[in-house]
């Protein structure tokens, strides 16, 4: 789950301990399953820590990053960037791209790429707009300012695919997948500076940039502010944050 080429030097540094709080989510990882259909053989682009492989099917994982890697529980597993596979072509059934896209330097070569080496492609995605939304943008502004050549929309990565199959997946309000949008019913979990390390969008900004807010939400959560403003959400068992599986090629 991690990324393509630049983020070698973000997983680096902010990788470590990342399966501390980024645990495949059951949930999730039944969604995915499903869009993989009978695929056999997987190619994991931007594998990470290799959240959401299969485990009933033969996974080759693809992570520039070391540190990455070195949290991957084991399977055949090579340092490569999305925009090179070292593959030849319809070399697999599927390939899985887990949060990865708007870190790969070129999405467009990392996606032709995905269409080269497997027949069919899945990916985990979310609508950066729809996420600028979040109520965590009312306590860190520079959430949604944040000025990232690596943005990609839903339709910059369902249009190269030549795709109009897109599904909502929902955030379970227990998830324990610590993504961005995964507390939005647990606002106390982002005080936690082990879980904003492990979410990119916040890791990649500044302490002048962060901290106030953590200043402002646990003075909230503690006046009872935060459940005035947003304790409608406390009703709810899921919420459509963004995000996004996109699934491309054969049988799609």
């Amino acid at each position: 789950m991690a990324s393509a080429s630049t983020s070698l030097g973000r997983y680096d540094t902010i990788g470590v301990g990342y399966r501390n709080y980024r645990q495949p989510d059951p949930r999730v990882a039944s969604r995915l399953a499903a869009a993989l259909g009978d695929a056999e053989r997987i190619v994991n682009v931007g594998a990470g820590a290799g959240s959401y492989e299969p485990q009933d099917r033969w996974v080759v994982a693809i992570e520039p990053s070391p540190v990455m890697l070195e949290q991957h529980p084991g399977r055949p597993k090579l340092r490569a960037a999305a925009e090179h596979v070292p593959f030849p072509n319809d070399a697999f059934d599927a390939a899985l791209a887990i949060f990865t896209v708007h870190h790969w330097v070129d999405p467009a070569a990392g996606l032709a790429e995905l269409r080269r080496v497997a027949r069919r492609q899945v990916l985990l995605t979310f609508e950066a707009e729809m996420e600028a939304e979040f109520w965590l943008g009312d306590y860190v502004p520079a959430i949604r300012s944040q000025e990232h050549s690596w943005v990609a929309t839903i339709d910059a990565v369902a249009g190269p695919l030549g795709t109009d199959h897109v599904e909502v997946l929902p955030v379970p309000h227990d998830c324990i997948d610590g993504f961005m949008a995964a507390y939005w019913r647990r606002p106390e979990r982002y005080l936690d500076p082990g879980a904003r390390a492990s979410i990119s969008g916040l890791a990649l900004l500044s302490p002048h940039e962060i901290e106030p807010g953590m200043t402002r939400l646990e003075a909230d959560l503690e006046s009872g502010a935060w459940r005035e403003r947003y304790g409608h959400l406390l009703e709810l068992d899921e919420l459509d944050c963004g995000y996004r599986i996109v699934v491309a090629g054969d049988g799609a």
